[in-house]
C-alpha cells in the first residue's frame, strides 16, 4: 500500500496530523541552535521546539547521560515501586533549586499529564471539586487540561468537559473574588504562553496567594512553557517571589526528552499513596533514560546558562524588531516573545518567509495575530544577530 511513496507522503498518510499546513522539514540532525534537513539546509531554530530545547539541541552532557543510562537499563517497573538511581538523582537536583515547601517530585511523561495530576492532587488535598482557571490559558490537550484551558473555540468540539470549572480574567485583581471556600484549586500560568506572552504582575500574584491562603485553595503554577530559564530566571515565579502549593513542569525539563513533573510538599504528595492507594499511577512516568537526561539538563542550567545574558539578548532582539513599521507590539519576558502584527495573514506570511530564509518561528494557538520566538537560552550573539537580520528581512 505504501510502496513507492515518498517519506513526505508516508508522513502525511501514516501519522495523525494536527493541522493542514505542517512545516514538512525533513530532519537529518540537530545541534545547538540549528536543525539540518536532508538536503543540507540549516535552520536557525528560534522556537527551540516550542520552548523545549532551552539548552540547545543534542547538548553533549544530555547525550552522555542518556547513553550511560541506556547501557544500564531502560524501563524496569511501573513508577514508584523500584529504587532507580536516575529518578532519585533527578528529584534531588530539581528540589535543590526549588523553595523548601516544594520538596517532593512526581515525574510523568508530559506537561499535560502533570497538570492532570496536579488537579487530582488539589481535589485530594481539599476534598473540593471546583477549579478556577484563566481566560486565554493553555494547559494541555487531554481531557482535564483542556477543561481548564481558556480557548473556547478549541474546546467546543469536545464538550462536555469537566464540570465545576470557572474562568476568570488573567491579571485582573477584582476577578480574584471568585475564589472561595468551594474552590479546590486555581491553576494559572505566571506568564501565559499561547495567549501571546502575558505576564501576571507581582501585585496580582501576591493578592492571589493571599486569597488562596484565606480560602484554603491550592495554588497551581503551570510553568511548563515559562519555566526552566525561559523568562530569565530558572522559574517564572521567582520574578514575584510568590510560591505555589503545586508546581507543574514539562517541555524543557528533559533537555529534549519527553517529561513532565508536578511538585508539592511531601505531606501533600503522600496523600496520593493511600485512601485510596495508587491515587495516581503511571507506567512510563519517571523513565530512567528521561530522568537521566533531566538531571543532566538541570546541571547545564546551573553550570552554563547565564541568566543575565538571557535578558540582554532578549532586550537586543526586542529593540531591533520593535522599530519595524509592521510590528504593532512586542511582549517579552526573557527570551519568550510575542510579536504582534495587524492580522493572522501577515503572521502566516512572515513565518513562511522566515522558513524560506532558514529560520524557524511559529504562531500562537490563542493569539493568531502574533508570531512567537523562543530560542535556546544559550544562543550565541552571532546567532542572535543573524536571527534579527532574517526576521527583519522576512517582515519586508
Amino acid at each position: 500500500m505504501n510502496k513507492g511513496k515518498s517519506l513526505q507522503e508516508k508522513f502525511l498518510s501514516l501519522q495523525g496530523q494536527t493541522n493542514p499546513f505542517p512545516y514538512l522539514i525533513d530532519v537529518d540532525y540537530a545541534k545547538g541552535s540549528y536543525i539540518y534537513d536532508k538536503n543540507g539546509k540549516a535552520y536557525l531554530d528560534m522556537i527551540a521546539g516550542v520552548a523545549v530545547n532551552n539548552i540547545g539541541h543534542n547538548h553533549p552532557k544530555v547525550v552522555t547521560a542518556l547513553k550511560a543510562q541506556v547501557d544500564r537499563h531502560l524501563h524496569v517497573m511501573v513508577y514508584g515501586e523500584f529504587i532507580q538511581d536516575a529518578q532519585v538523582e533527578f528529584a534531588e537536583k530539581l528540589t535543590a533549586v526549588l523553595p523548601e515547601k516544594l520538596n517532593c517530585v512526581y515525574t510523568v511523561n508530559s506537561g499535560t499529564e502533570a497538570n492532570e495530576a496536579a488537579l487530582k492532587l488539589a481535589k485530594r488535598i481539599t476534598g473540593r471539586q471546583e477549579i478556577i482557571a484563566c481566560k486565554g490559558a493553555y494547559h494541555g490537550s487531554t481531557h482535564g487540561s483542556l477543561s481548564v484551558s481558556g480557548n473556547e473555540t478549541k474546546k467546543a468540539p469536545f464538550q462536555p468537559l469537566l464540570p465545576d470549572v470557572k474562568f476568570i480574567r488573567h491579571n485582573v485583581l477584582e476577578d480574584l473574588e471568585a475564589i472561595s471556600t468551594r474552590t479546590a484549586a486555581i491553576i494559572i500560568e505566571p506568564v501565559q504562553g499561547d495567549a501571546g506572552v502575558r505576564q501576571a504582575s507581582t501585585e496580582y500574584l501576591k493578592e492571589l496567594r493571599k486569597k488562596c491562603n484565606v480560602t484554603g485553595t491550592q495554588l497551581i503554577f503551570d510553568e511548563i512553557q515559562c519555566g526552566m530559564g525561559r523568562t530569565g530566571k530558572l522559574f517564572a515565579f521567582e520574578h514575584s517571589e510568590v510560591i505555589p502549593d503545586i508546581l507543574t513542569l514539562g517541555k524543557a525539563l528533559g533537555g529534549g526528552m519527553p517529561i513532565g513533573a508536578f511538585v508539592s510538599s511531601y505531606e501533600k504528595m503522600k496523600l496520593l499513596s493511600h485512601d485510596p492507594m495508587l491515587g495516581h499511577i503511571t507506567t512510563f512516568g519517571g523513565h530512567p533514560a528521561v530522568c537521566a537526561a533531566g538531571a543532566a539538563c538541570l546541571d547545564v542550567m546551573n553550570d552554563e546558562i547565564d541568566f543575565d545574558q538571557v535578558e540582554e539578548k532578549g532586550q537586543y532582539i526586542e529593540y531591533q524588531l520593535s522599530e519595524h513599521p509592521k510590528v504593532r507590539e512586542i511582549r517579552r519576558v526573557g527570551l519568550m516573545f510575542a510579536i504582534d502584527m495587524d492580522n493572522d495573514e501577515i503572521v502566516a506570511e512572515v513565518v513562511k518567509n522566515c522558513l524560506e530564509e532558514g529560520l524557524i518561528s511559529f504562531w500562537f494557538l490563542s493569539h493568531p495575530s502574533s508570531f512567537r520566538l523562543s530560542p535556546p537560552l544559550n544562543i550565541s550573539w552571532e546567532e542572535v544577530k543573524e536571527s534579527v537580520r532574517i526576521v527583519l528581512k522576512s517582515l519586508g
